[in-house]
């Protein structure tokens, strides 16, 4: 898939518990998201799993959400996601948001301040 000019990619990250695979591979939990600065729409998306099914299951979460809908895409992966890793997801999606917004800054795009959602 080739990505257009107004396309970019963020990555955010996140511990995960001692015990999760993914911790003894990766040693954090990783998501990659292409991201269209024209809309924020999540155009692709990736994540460090032991499982290919968990990675293709957590691009459903995203692609097509938008990167400014933090309530919707949290709710999203607390109501589909029942892996070890759904916390990591949730923080791991907020640093993207938070590298999302200094991106557009950069580029000189308005800064979004999405609502704010606790993890538990």
């Amino acid at each position: 898939m080739d990505y257009d000019q107004d396309t970019i990619y963020i990555v955010g990250d996140a511990q995960t518990s001692v015990n999760n695979p993914i911790t003894q591979q990766f040693s954090a939990f990783f998501i990659g998201l292409v991201v269209d600065t024209t809309n924020h729409k999540i155009i692709d998306a990736g994540c460090s799993s032991t499982i290919p099914l968990t990675s293709r299951f957590v691009r459903t979460l995203f692609i097509g959400q938008s990167m400014l809908d933090l309530e919707i895409v949290v709710e999203q992966v607390r109501t589909r996601y029942y892996g070890s890793s759904q916390k990591a997801i949730i923080v791991a999606f907020k640093d993207a948001l938070k590298k999302y917004n200094m991106a557009l800054q950069a580029r000189g795009l308005h800064k979004h301040q999405p609502t704010s959602t606790p993890i538990e």
